[in-house]
């Protein structure tokens, strides 16, 4: 019997179906550019995906890396609500709808989704992609303005990612807050870089002062441990590279690692992890060494050692971002 085909495979196989035929050297191009914004801290009061030849590139090379880090902040979100299932999504800014394919991929079923975006392009591309996913037929894709002026309706979960960065500081601060009006729970996830940290903390607080509470990363809803302008908490996931991948970067490897950082907070309880490894596990000669950011709102360094028998083997097998100790 055939195993069955993940959501991530599907969506690569889609990708290099509808992208056939794509210009290398366009699409290079493109992609330069749109790395050169993504990564960047200038807000544009334009879409950044403008054309075609823009939202292919894109979906080339950052809809893969998208969807595996949503997905990894959404993994780590549904474990800490392990019976609480989404009925209705909303993805503000989601482009292509890659996080719209990361939460079919953590929660099975059906349900009400709704894509968000400036760009008409994004969005007709999402929507053809979105055929080979079941989960997304009947998926609304609107053309909206991600500013001050956006008003969403009521829903179970929001998410925004790679978005925040595009945004004037008001218009970051009104999403935010549009969200939180909106929706019972909501994921953040931005570039793992110290400036993506910081609209992340931004975003945390604003969460967290309009009464939600913190399910991941932080094991806690209180002040972040991290000092600003010493260290930024961020994570890292793993993302295979297609051939049509390879081909726009010129990379070699079959994969690459894309580094986040996020939140993830709802209205409703939570049981955050007790604590999580923030940095990978530095495995030594009978020793793994973890760095964890812990419950009473700091950081600490532990050793497991061969002592700790059944805990030592789960460290050896412990990753970047996972709760510590395991979920049982």
């Amino acid at each position: 019997m055939n195993a069955p085909v993940s959501p991530a495979e599907t969506l690569r196989a889609t990708l290099a179906t509808v992208l056939d035929g794509l210009p290398p050297k366009q699409a290079a191009q493109a992609v330069d550019r749109l790395i050169a914004t993504y990564r960047g801290a200038t807000p544009t009061d334009a879409p950044i995906l403008r054309d075609r030849a823009d939202v292919a590139a894109y979906a080339a090379y950052r809809m893969p890396a998208t969807f595996e880090a949503v997905r990894s902040a959404l993994d780590a979100f549904a474990d800490a609500v392990p019976q609480w299932v989404p009925g209705s999504h909303v993805d503000v800014g989601g482009g292509t709808g890659a996080a719209t394919w990361a939460v079919s991929a953590t929660w099975s079923g059906a349900r009400s989704v709704t894509v968000l975006d400036w760009a008409e392009p994004a969005l007709a591309l999402g929507r053809e992609i979105a055929v080979a996913n079941p989960a997304l037929e009947g998926a609304s894709w609107r053309r909206s303005r991600i500013g001050s002026s956006l008003a969403l309706e009521s829903t179970d979960l929001v998410t925004v990612s790679y978005v925040l960065n595009e945004l004037t500081p008001a218009d970051r601060t009104a999403l935010v807050d549009a969200a939180a009006g909106a929706a019972q729970a909501v994921v953040i996830v931005e570039a793992g870089t110290p400036d993506g940290y910081a609209r992340v903390i931004e975003a945390r607080d604003r969460l967290i002062a309009a009464g939600f509470r913190v399910a991941a990363p932080c094991p806690h809803s209180a002040a972040c441990p991290i000092v600003p302008g010493e260290d930024w908490c961020h994570f890292s996931t793993r993302v295979s590279r297609s051939s049509l991948h390879r081909q726009v970067k010129g990379g070699s490897l079959p994969y690459e690692d894309e580094k986040f950082s996020y939140v993830a907070a709802a209205r409703f309880p939570v049981t955050p992890a007790a604590s999580r490894v923030i940095r990978r596990p530095q495995i030594r000669k009978g020793q793994v060494l973890l760095d964890l950011c812990e419950t009473d709102e700091q950081l600490s360094r532990t050793t497991v050692t061969k002592r700790h028998g059944d805990l030592y083997k789960a460290a050896r097998n412990a990753a970047w971002g996972d709760p510590w100790p395991p979920l049982p």
